[in-house]
Protein backbone atom coordinates (compact mmCIF):
# COMPACT_ATOMS: atom_id res chain seq x y z
CA UNK A 1 0.00 0.00 0.00
CA UNK A 2 1.40 3.08 -0.94
CA UNK A 3 2.16 6.25 1.70
CA UNK A 4 -0.44 8.42 -0.07
CA UNK A 5 -3.51 5.81 0.51
CA UNK A 6 -1.96 5.59 4.09
CA UNK A 7 -2.13 9.24 4.39
CA UNK A 8 -5.85 9.53 2.48
CA UNK A 9 -7.25 6.74 4.56
CA UNK A 10 -5.79 8.55 8.18
CA UNK A 11 -7.30 12.05 7.47
CA UNK A 12 -10.91 9.68 6.78
CA UNK A 13 -10.78 7.32 9.97
CA UNK A 14 -14.14 7.63 11.70
CA UNK A 15 -14.85 10.64 14.05
CA UNK A 16 -15.47 7.89 16.95
CA UNK A 17 -11.67 7.58 17.55
CA UNK A 18 -10.92 10.88 17.09
CA UNK A 19 -13.38 12.08 20.10
CA UNK A 20 -12.09 8.80 22.33
CA UNK A 21 -8.42 9.99 21.15
CA UNK A 22 -7.56 13.09 20.15
CA UNK A 23 -5.17 14.67 22.32
CA UNK A 24 -2.05 12.31 22.50
CA UNK A 25 1.28 12.57 25.05
CA UNK A 26 4.01 10.90 23.69
CA UNK A 27 7.01 10.20 26.69
CA UNK A 28 10.32 9.96 24.95
CA UNK A 29 11.22 12.01 22.04
CA UNK A 30 13.96 9.10 20.49
CA UNK A 31 13.86 7.08 17.16
CA UNK A 32 10.47 5.50 18.17
CA UNK A 33 8.60 8.30 20.41
CA UNK A 34 9.41 10.76 17.29
CA UNK A 35 8.02 8.01 14.65
CA UNK A 36 4.87 7.72 17.07
CA UNK A 37 5.00 11.56 16.90
CA UNK A 38 4.81 11.49 13.64
CA UNK A 39 1.91 9.18 12.53
CA UNK A 40 0.02 10.51 15.07
CA UNK A 41 -0.02 14.16 13.83
CA UNK A 42 -0.53 12.88 10.39
CA UNK A 43 -3.46 11.30 10.85
CA UNK A 44 -4.91 14.22 12.29
CA UNK A 45 -4.09 13.93 16.02
CA UNK A 46 -2.61 17.15 18.48
CA UNK A 47 0.72 15.34 19.71
CA UNK A 48 2.65 17.14 22.78
CA UNK A 49 6.18 15.40 22.84
CA UNK A 50 7.95 15.14 26.53
CA UNK A 51 11.24 15.22 26.48
CA UNK A 52 13.60 16.17 29.72
CA UNK A 53 15.21 18.89 28.31
CA UNK A 54 14.09 21.40 25.35
CA UNK A 55 17.87 20.41 23.18
CA UNK A 56 16.57 16.98 22.83
CA UNK A 57 13.17 18.51 22.04
CA UNK A 58 14.78 20.37 19.63
CA UNK A 59 16.73 17.15 17.49
CA UNK A 60 13.87 15.86 17.85
CA UNK A 61 11.36 18.40 16.00
CA UNK A 62 14.13 18.64 13.50
CA UNK A 63 14.16 14.50 12.73
CA UNK A 64 10.25 14.71 12.25
CA UNK A 65 10.11 17.82 10.33
CA UNK A 66 13.43 16.03 7.63
CA UNK A 67 11.07 12.62 7.98
CA UNK A 68 7.86 14.58 6.85
CA UNK A 69 9.85 16.50 3.82
CA UNK A 70 10.94 12.87 2.90
CA UNK A 71 7.35 11.71 2.59
CA UNK A 72 6.20 14.64 0.94
CA UNK A 73 8.98 13.96 -1.69
CA UNK A 74 8.01 10.51 -3.19
CA UNK A 75 4.02 11.21 -2.34
CA UNK A 76 3.43 14.40 -3.82
CA UNK A 77 6.39 14.89 -6.63
CA UNK A 78 3.85 15.87 -9.06
CA UNK A 79 2.50 18.63 -6.31
CA UNK A 80 4.96 20.59 -4.40
CA UNK A 81 2.91 22.86 -2.82
CA UNK A 82 0.68 19.91 -1.24
CA UNK A 83 3.68 18.69 -0.10
CA UNK A 84 4.72 21.47 1.73
CA UNK A 85 1.22 22.07 3.28
CA UNK A 86 1.03 18.31 3.85
CA UNK A 87 4.49 19.43 6.27
CA UNK A 88 3.53 22.52 7.98
CA UNK A 89 -0.16 21.16 8.74
CA UNK A 90 1.44 18.10 10.25
CA UNK A 91 3.53 20.08 12.22
CA UNK A 92 1.10 22.21 13.35
CA UNK A 93 -0.03 19.58 15.64
CA UNK A 94 2.92 18.71 17.14
CA UNK A 95 3.82 20.92 20.31
CA UNK A 96 7.11 20.01 22.57
CA UNK A 97 7.49 20.16 26.41
CA UNK A 98 9.51 19.81 29.11
CA UNK A 99 6.49 19.61 31.74
CA UNK A 100 4.74 16.29 32.00
CA UNK A 101 2.59 17.10 34.81
CA UNK A 102 1.33 20.30 32.64
CA UNK A 103 0.60 18.45 29.70
CA UNK A 104 -1.30 14.93 31.16
CA UNK A 105 -4.14 17.74 31.86
CA UNK A 106 -5.43 17.40 28.49
CA UNK A 107 -4.25 13.92 27.45
CA UNK A 108 -6.39 11.12 26.30
CA UNK A 109 -3.75 9.08 25.93
CA UNK A 110 -0.38 9.29 27.55
CA UNK A 111 2.33 6.62 25.56
CA UNK A 112 5.99 6.14 27.05
CA UNK A 113 8.85 5.31 24.44
CA UNK A 114 11.41 5.29 27.16
CA UNK A 115 14.56 3.45 28.30
CA UNK A 116 13.66 -0.33 29.19
CA UNK A 117 13.82 0.42 32.98
CA UNK A 118 11.00 -0.95 35.07
CA UNK A 119 11.76 1.80 37.51
CA UNK A 120 12.26 4.38 35.71
CA UNK A 121 8.67 3.87 33.54
CA UNK A 122 7.42 3.24 37.27
CA UNK A 123 8.29 6.59 38.67
CA UNK A 124 6.86 8.06 34.99
CA UNK A 125 3.78 7.07 35.56
CA UNK A 126 3.57 6.92 39.17
CA UNK A 127 3.86 10.28 39.27
CA UNK A 128 1.19 11.46 36.82
CA UNK A 129 -1.68 8.69 38.19
CA UNK A 130 -2.81 11.06 40.55
CA UNK A 131 -2.86 14.28 38.60
CA UNK A 132 -4.39 12.69 34.62
CA UNK A 133 -8.31 13.21 34.15
CA UNK A 134 -9.68 10.47 34.80
CA UNK A 135 -10.22 9.49 31.23
CA UNK A 136 -6.94 9.29 30.26
CA UNK A 137 -5.30 5.89 28.68
CA UNK A 138 -1.87 5.03 29.84
CA UNK A 139 0.15 3.48 27.08
CA UNK A 140 3.90 1.72 27.24
CA UNK A 141 5.82 0.92 24.41
CA UNK A 142 7.90 -1.85 25.72
CA UNK A 143 9.30 -4.72 24.13
CA UNK A 144 9.94 -6.90 26.67
CA UNK A 145 8.77 -6.03 29.99
CA UNK A 146 5.47 -7.19 31.50
CA UNK A 147 2.87 -4.22 31.01
CA UNK A 148 1.20 -5.54 34.59
CA UNK A 149 3.90 -4.78 36.02
CA UNK A 150 4.63 -1.93 34.59
CA UNK A 151 1.26 -0.67 35.33
CA UNK A 152 1.31 -1.96 39.16
CA UNK A 153 2.00 1.53 40.35
CA UNK A 154 -0.89 3.04 39.22
CA UNK A 155 -4.55 2.89 40.46
CA UNK A 156 -5.93 3.36 36.84
CA UNK A 157 -5.13 -0.59 35.66
CA UNK A 158 -8.39 -0.76 33.88
CA UNK A 159 -7.23 2.33 31.80
CA UNK A 160 -3.69 0.78 30.95
CA UNK A 161 -2.20 -1.33 28.00
CA UNK A 162 0.83 -2.21 25.82
CA UNK A 163 1.25 -0.37 22.60
CA UNK A 164 4.10 -2.00 20.94
CA UNK A 165 5.18 0.04 17.34
CA UNK A 166 8.33 -1.23 14.96
CA UNK A 167 10.87 0.19 13.45
CA UNK A 168 10.44 3.33 12.04
CA UNK A 169 7.19 3.50 13.22
CA UNK A 170 6.32 5.52 10.10
CA UNK A 171 6.74 2.43 7.97
CA UNK A 172 6.09 -0.62 9.57
CA UNK A 173 2.28 -1.38 9.47
CA UNK A 174 2.02 -3.73 12.17
CA UNK A 175 1.08 -2.57 16.08
CA UNK A 176 0.52 -5.06 18.89
CA UNK A 177 -1.73 -4.24 21.25
CA UNK A 178 -1.08 -6.07 24.70
CA UNK A 179 -4.38 -6.20 27.21
CA UNK A 180 -3.82 -7.66 30.74
CA UNK A 181 -6.15 -9.08 32.86
CA UNK A 182 -7.20 -5.88 34.03
CA UNK A 183 -7.10 -3.58 30.85
CA UNK A 184 -11.16 -3.16 30.36
CA UNK A 185 -12.96 -3.49 27.29
CA UNK A 186 -13.52 -0.17 26.59
CA UNK A 187 -9.59 0.84 26.49
CA UNK A 188 -9.13 -2.07 24.24
CA UNK A 189 -11.61 -0.52 21.75
CA UNK A 190 -10.52 2.76 22.28
CA UNK A 191 -6.37 1.82 21.19
CA UNK A 192 -7.31 -0.47 18.44
CA UNK A 193 -9.51 2.36 17.21
CA UNK A 194 -6.69 4.74 17.53
CA UNK A 195 -4.41 2.15 16.11
CA UNK A 196 -7.07 2.01 12.91
CA UNK A 197 -7.27 5.54 12.96
CA UNK A 198 -3.84 6.18 12.48
CA UNK A 199 -2.96 3.92 9.62
CA UNK A 200 -1.98 0.63 11.40
CA UNK A 201 -2.57 -3.14 11.51
CA UNK A 202 -3.34 -3.72 14.60
CA UNK A 203 -3.08 -7.48 16.76
CA UNK A 204 -3.77 -8.28 19.73
CA UNK A 205 -1.77 -10.02 22.39
CA UNK A 206 -1.82 -11.52 26.20
CA UNK A 207 1.05 -9.67 28.42
CA UNK A 208 3.37 -12.11 27.62
CA UNK A 209 7.04 -12.12 27.20
CA UNK A 210 7.62 -10.66 24.12
CA UNK A 211 4.41 -10.48 22.81
CA UNK A 212 4.07 -12.16 19.40
CA UNK A 213 6.83 -10.54 17.16
CA UNK A 214 9.39 -10.54 19.66
CA UNK A 215 8.66 -13.65 21.64
CA UNK A 216 8.91 -15.37 17.94
CA UNK A 217 12.22 -13.78 16.89
CA UNK A 218 14.55 -13.15 19.85
CA UNK A 219 14.77 -16.96 20.43
CA UNK A 220 15.01 -17.29 16.71
CA UNK A 221 18.40 -14.89 16.69
CA UNK A 222 19.42 -16.37 20.06
CA UNK A 223 19.50 -20.14 18.37
CA UNK A 224 21.08 -18.68 15.32
CA UNK A 225 23.65 -17.25 17.67
CA UNK A 226 24.12 -20.69 19.31
CA UNK A 227 24.32 -22.43 15.72
CA UNK A 228 27.72 -20.17 14.82
CA UNK A 229 28.97 -20.49 18.57
CA UNK A 230 28.73 -24.35 18.39
CA UNK A 231 30.87 -23.86 15.09
CA UNK A 232 27.44 -25.67 13.31
CA UNK A 233 27.54 -23.20 10.59
CA UNK A 234 28.69 -19.71 9.63
CA UNK A 235 27.18 -16.76 10.24
CA UNK A 236 26.80 -15.80 6.27
CA UNK A 237 25.65 -19.37 5.84
CA UNK A 238 23.39 -19.33 8.23
CA UNK A 239 22.10 -16.08 7.13
CA UNK A 240 21.81 -17.08 3.32
CA UNK A 241 19.77 -20.54 4.58
CA UNK A 242 16.99 -18.42 6.08
CA UNK A 243 16.93 -16.25 3.10
CA UNK A 244 16.77 -18.51 0.10
CA UNK A 245 15.58 -21.95 2.08
CA UNK A 246 12.94 -19.86 4.86
CA UNK A 247 12.44 -16.73 2.68
CA UNK A 248 13.44 -14.43 5.13
CA UNK A 249 14.11 -11.13 3.87
CA UNK A 250 16.96 -10.69 6.23
CA UNK A 251 18.73 -13.29 7.99
CA UNK A 252 18.96 -13.99 11.91
CA UNK A 253 22.41 -13.00 12.17
CA UNK A 254 22.22 -10.14 10.26
CA UNK A 255 19.33 -9.03 12.14
CA UNK A 256 20.91 -8.75 15.66
CA UNK A 257 23.28 -6.47 13.83
CA UNK A 258 20.49 -4.56 12.83
CA UNK A 259 18.40 -4.67 16.40
CA UNK A 260 21.54 -3.56 18.06
CA UNK A 261 23.40 -6.08 20.31
CA UNK A 262 22.94 -3.95 23.68
CA UNK A 263 18.80 -4.49 23.30
CA UNK A 264 18.76 -7.71 22.08
CA UNK A 265 21.31 -8.71 25.15
CA UNK A 266 19.62 -6.49 27.40
CA UNK A 267 15.79 -9.10 26.60
CA UNK A 268 17.40 -12.24 26.49
CA UNK A 269 18.86 -11.54 30.21
CA UNK A 270 16.09 -9.91 31.58
CA UNK A 271 13.95 -13.09 30.16
CA UNK A 272 16.83 -15.46 31.54
CA UNK A 273 16.57 -13.34 35.18
CA UNK A 274 12.79 -14.05 34.84
CA UNK A 275 12.29 -17.44 33.27
CA UNK A 276 15.78 -19.51 34.26
CA UNK A 277 14.51 -22.39 33.11
CA UNK A 278 13.67 -21.89 29.35
CA UNK A 279 16.79 -22.81 27.52
CA UNK A 280 15.46 -20.34 24.90
CA UNK A 281 16.53 -17.41 26.91
CA UNK A 282 19.73 -18.60 27.98
CA UNK A 283 22.78 -15.83 27.96
CA UNK A 284 24.75 -15.36 24.62
CA UNK A 285 28.60 -15.55 25.30
CA UNK A 286 29.64 -13.67 22.06
CA UNK A 287 26.87 -11.49 21.99
CA UNK A 288 27.97 -10.25 25.91
CA UNK A 289 31.12 -10.21 24.49
CA UNK A 290 30.20 -7.45 21.77
CA UNK A 291 28.04 -5.35 23.93
CA UNK A 292 31.53 -5.48 26.36
CA UNK A 293 33.51 -4.42 23.46
CA UNK A 294 30.55 -1.65 22.17
CA UNK A 295 30.26 -3.49 18.69
CA UNK A 296 26.43 -2.82 18.75
CA UNK A 297 25.93 -3.82 15.17
CA UNK A 298 25.24 -1.56 12.73
CA UNK A 299 25.02 1.40 14.82
CA UNK A 300 28.68 1.37 15.75
CA UNK A 301 30.19 -0.43 12.47
CA UNK A 302 30.57 -3.72 13.59
CA UNK A 303 28.52 -6.47 15.26
CA UNK A 304 28.99 -10.14 13.56
CA UNK A 305 29.51 -8.17 10.59
CA UNK A 306 31.63 -5.21 9.73
CA UNK A 307 29.87 -2.19 8.07
CA UNK A 308 32.81 -0.10 8.43
CA UNK A 309 33.42 -0.17 4.55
Amino acid sequence: MSCLSIISRNFSSSTLARAAIKNVTVVGGGLMGSGIAQISAQSGHNVTIVELNQEVLDKTHKSIQQSLQRVAKKVYKEKPQEGENFVSETLSRISTSTNLADVVQSSDLVLEAIVENLSIKHKLFKSIDDIAPEKTIFASNTSSLSIGEIAAVCKRKDKFAGLHFFNPVPVMKLLEVVRTPETSDETYEKLMAWAKAIGKTAITCKDTPGFVVNRLLVPLMAEAIRMMERGDASPRDIDIAMKLGAGHPMGPIELADYVGHDTTNSIINGWHEKFPENPLFNPLPSLQKLVDEKKLGIKTGEGYYSYKK
